[in-house]
């Protein structure tokens, strides 16, 4: 069942759940994803963004073709702020920091992407730690991805030794109890493309 967390007549926000794709894949097995079974109710519904397969959380869908163009501008200028929350694996992190490091495609292990220095994008990542426990080395952060590169949460996260807890890519070898990669996209916030009014859509992580 669809978990639509926001509607209009201009655009929707579903909860995309973990391990589910975001939008067709190559194949038959591929074919089922969230865009296409909002298209059933919604069927001017198009896709804006993504959310990796392993990902939960909010993923915006425009109504008509001039919504997602704009959508899709919002994006592009990087005026629509995203807040993850996210489980990882490690010693107990500063307060709050950033991690700038540039990052590409690994292309003999593709889909993994790799810090890059010499043909990376530019990436940047906000962190702020919520929770610790000492005990098990697990640390509970938000994450605020300010450019919008592949896998980039995970990339940045295991480069400093803070791996996602059940990432399948880049993540650590401790199971977790659901067996699902601890990510999940909380909020999203933007000015909506036709009121002009500011936005902010929440959804709280499921672990």
């Amino acid at each position: 069942m669809l978990d639509f967390v926001y509607q209009d007549d201009f655009l929707l926000v579903v909860n995309k759940p973990a391990e589910f794709l975001a939008v067709p894949g190559r194949g038959l097995d591929k074919a089922d994803n969230l865009t296409t079974r909002v298209q059933k109710e919604f069927p001017d519904a198009l896709s804006v963004h993504r959310l990796d397969m392993s990902t939960s959380g909010l993923l915006i869908l425009a109504r008509g073709k001039e919504m997602h163009s704009r959508l899709s501008q919002l994006f592009r200028d990087r005026s629509v702020k995203k807040c993850y929350t996210a489980l990882v694996a490690g010693r107990k992190i500063s307060t709050q920091g950033a991690v700038d490091l540039p990052i590409g495609p690994d292309w003999p292990n593709r889909p993994r992407q790799k810090v890059d220095f010499a043909n990376g994008k530019i990436s940047l990542t906000r962190y702020s730690l919520l929770a610790h426990d000492p005990v098990a080395g697990i640390s509970r952060v938000a994450l605020e991805p300010v450019t919008g590169r592949t896998h980039q949460l995970r990339v940045h996260m295991a480069a400093i030794g803070q791996p996602i807890l059940g990432d399948p890519l880049y993540g650590h070898k401790l199971a977790t109890s659901t067996g699902r990669m601890m990510l999940h996209a909380r909020m999203l916030s933007f000015i909506h493309p036709f009121s002009m009014e500011p936005l902010t859509v929440v959804s709280e992580a499921p672990f």
